[in-house]
């Protein structure tokens, strides 16, 4: 069994721009131990500031009363009973004391003698232990100490392995190790000390903080270190969904991570965080269970054969086959299947042409598009365009609000509006919201608005604006594509009228 100690609170708070406030603190404090069911976590350094001692003072408060206290901890340091008091009144039990890990480190930042600092340390744990607190020892920069100062490691752990020490933690603090380091040395750990308790905590500078991961528990560590989103200093530390991935799938060792909360909790943080999951991102990016490759989508349908062991439906999510230049009848034909549209053979190769041709102009298209191109194309009533933006007009003054004079027909009434906004598309929205609450129709909250500019594009090229809608709800996108982003995003929402009505 491998156990988790999740510092998305700490750690993970040290990304630039970062910084979580106390009720979104609470919050994955929450999820991490209830939902996905960490068996640790880190929620802050001590002495930081009066804000992150009353977040602390919370977290540990809910903590007592449902269970979790003592796996709370804390990061302190050698600095007496400063951080330990700091501690014991925020109401936590585990200090993660940091110490120094490398010869370099002791002697150059603190300016000591290697027995100095161990008398520190000492003198710490020892107070820790009259307060009733509980002791893990970071060794601060323990990659480049046990690469460069190895006897300074050993002689360190030699001295403090008397003191109710209950982990020491191995972090690669500048995030320099590779995977075959990180084996060759956390194996050396373990087999001088194999009486003690080793944590691994991995940074990603050269992307290798999965990898590294992988050899820590390899080489027998029983406890590593993760973020939700591998948020963290510089380039972040090992993401929590990728390394519960390769633990169970190639490793095969248990952990008491549920995977299926996963994603929902990923998503979360990425809300409070402001730091966007990458869509390629392994587990939790947005196109990671999505087939592009018409031929992979054929694969699928026959035989499953282009499936692996990451599963969506392990992490709460749902296969998808993309819509391109790429895209194969098998690609259309799983999206249409899930619409409860069927079509022959001949009909399915003009759709299959349209949704290349458009591929080939950059264009995304998305599931919602396929009952249009496919009305299209065979010049059927089956999907009415009802609601129909006859004209618009925007303009936009120096010192005025931005205005938009709207004119749509529905079943053959025209209904005429005009409104200012913020901006040229939020008038065009305010007047046709008008339009609608005269109809007596509701209309969807946009939940999301992104553009898209090709890099190094002209000044004519195609802007991209993708919209995402809630109505009662239901969930869904729709796209516009046009040289001018109003343009686009006006497309965009002529066809959710024509999606919703």
């Amino acid at each position: 069994m491998i156990s988790i100690l999740d510092t998305t609170l700490r750690d993970g708070e040290q990304t630039s721009g970062v910084s979580f406030v106390e009720q979104e603190k609470l919050s994955i404090a929450r999820l991490l131990l209830e939902d996905l069911k960490v068996d640790r976590i880190e929620v802050a350094s001590a002495l930081v500031s009066e804000g992150e001692f009353n977040i602390v003072r919370n977290i540990t408060r809910w903590a007592a009363t449902s269970g979790h206290l003592h796996q709370i901890e804390v990061l302190g340091f050698v600095d007496g009973r400063r951080s330990l008091e700091w501690i014991e009144k925020a109401g936590a039990k585990v200090i993660n004391l940091l110490c120094k890990g490398s010869q370099k480190h002791c002697s150059l930042q603190l300016g000591k003698k290697p027995s100095e600092h161990i008398a520190d340390i000492r003198k710490v744990v020892e107070y820790a232990s009259e307060m009733g607190i509980d002791v893990n020892l970071y060794l601060e920069d323990w990659s480049n100490g046990i690469s460069q100062s190895p006897d300074y490691v050993y002689t360190l752990i030699n001295e403090l392995r008397d003191l109710p020490i209950r982990r020491y933690m191995l972090p690669d603090t500048l995030g320099v190790l590779t995977p075959t380091s990180t084996e060759q040395y956390c194996r050396a750990m373990i087999e001088r000390y194999p009486d003690l308790q080793f944590d691994f905590h991995a940074h990603n500078d050269y992307d290798l903080a999965v990898a590294n991961v992988y050899a820590a528990v390899q080489a027998g560590i029983h406890c590593v270190h993760t973020t939700i989103n591998g948020l963290g200093e510089r380039a972040g530390n090992a993401p929590l969904s990728s390394v519960i991935a390769v633990l169970n799938d190639h490793l095969k060792v248990k952990t008491n991570i549920d995977e299926k909360q996963i994603n929902r909790v990923s998503k979360i943080v990425e809300t409070y965080s402001g730091i966007r999951i990458p869509a390629n991102m392994p587990v939790i990016g947005e196109n990671v269970f999505t087939q592009v490759a018409g031929v992979h989508a054929d694969g699928d349908i026959k035989s499953k054969l282009y499936y692996n062991e990451l599963l969506p439906e392990r992490f709460g999510r749902t296969r998808e086959y993309a819509l391109g230049k790429t895209s194969g009848k098998a690609n259309i034909r799983k999206n249409l299947q899930a619409m409860g549209i069927q079509l022959d053979e001949k009909t399915m190769k003009k759709v299959t042409e349209r949704i290349i041709a458009l591929g080939d102009k950059k264009q995304m298209v998305t599931p919602e598009d396929l009952p249009y191109i496919v009305s299209d194309i065979l010049k059927t009533e089956n999907i009415e365009e009802k609601f129909i933006i006859r004209n618009y007009a925007l303009s936009l003054t120096k010192d005025l609000k931005p205005l938009a004079n709207l004119s749509a027909e529905v079943d053959g009434k025209i209904y005429n509006e005009s409104s200012t906004g913020d901006g040229q598309y939020d008038a065009f929205m305010k007047a046709l919201w008008k339009i609608l609450d005269s109809m007596h129709r509701p209309h969807p909250t946009l939940t999301d608005y992104a553009v898209t500019i090709p890099p190094g594009g002209r000044t004519d090229a195609f802007v991209q604006t993708v919209i995402t809608w809630n109505m009662d709800g239901r969930v869904f996108k729709t796209h516009g594509l046009d040289a001018d982003q109003t343009e686009a995003a006006i497309k965009a929402t002529i066809k959710m009228l024509n999606t919703i009505y």
